[in-house]
């Protein structure tokens, strides 16, 4: 088909050159849903209480120092968490 200027017209137009903008489309929408997934995990993970690699002892030792329970508690719990 011929348009006003003379030259011609193209239809069916495969997008992005060939036939591949489809491609592009799904990376985009895969991009965007990881991002998101990202963000929530974060701020999801944000909330938790304890660090990573924390152990049962370490909480122990944490309670004991700030005073919130007593030295026969924490030797009672201590030898319950060893298995002694």
């Amino acid at each position: 088909m011929i348009n006003m200027d003379g030259g011609y017209m193209m239809h069916g137009d495969w997008g992005m050159g060939f036939g591949f903008g489809w491609i592009f489309t799904i990376l985009f929408w895969i991009l965007i849903i990881l991002g998101i997934a990202y963000l929530v995990k974060g701020i999801a993970g944000g909330s938790k209480k304890g660090g990573k690699g924390e152990t049962a002892l370490d909480i122990l030792n944490k309670r004991y120092a700030s005073g919130e329970i007593t030295k026969e508690e924490f030797e009672k719990m201590k030898a319950d968490i060893s298995g002694k």
